[in-house]
């Protein structure tokens, strides 16, 4: 249920359920989202590792920026994703938090690009500035996989894919 004991809205109507069963974007952001999760594990324990040690800081910040492109794909996909099936790039009512929390996520890596090309962060600061990207990661990710959660208790076939996970 809803707030006020109003029943909650479904997060797709039928036709946008078609529709993102009918898009190949479906299974790109299906096969992007747990990609980027692996890439991420992997890189936050290079940065971590680095970090701790101060060993392997050109793979922490290599790692970083491989984390940083499999994000720009999956948003960008994502946003295609979220446009064939809402009809808008981004911001369709069903998505409209994950994708403000998306963009905090896109400004902290961009921001950890710009800094690492600039060279306007020492090591450890740039390190913790991908921390702090991977933070709001983390809880995008999460806001993703509770819509997901949503969409399989909506009804057969709802859960399908992970349904516009550009986090």
């Amino acid at each position: 249920m809803a707030r006020e004991g109003r029943p909650a809205s479904p997060l797709y109507t039928n036709a946008e359920r078609r529709r993102r069963d009918a898009s190949p974007w479906t299974l790109v952001q299906g096969v992007l989202a747990p990609l980027q999760f692996a890439i991420f594990l992997v890189s936050l324990a290079l940065v971590l590792r680095t970090l701790a040690t101060g060993e392997g800081a050109a793979a922490a910040q290599a790692s970083v920026v491989v984390k940083t492109l499999a994000l720009y794909a999956i948003m960008v996909t994502g946003s295609i994703w979220e446009k064939a099936v809402f009809g808008r790039w981004l911001f369709a009512p069903a998505f409209f938090w994950e994708d403000v929390v998306s963009m905090l996520v896109l400004a902290l890596h961009t921001a950890y690009l710009v800094a690492l090309a600039t060279g306007l962060l020492d090591e450890r600061a740039l390190l913790l500035l991908a921390l702090a990207a991977y933070a709001t990661y983390v809880v995008n990710a999460g806001q993703f996989l509770l819509k997901l959660r949503a969409a399989r208790l909506q009804g057969p076939r709802a859960g399908a894919a992970l349904a516009g996970a550009h986090p």
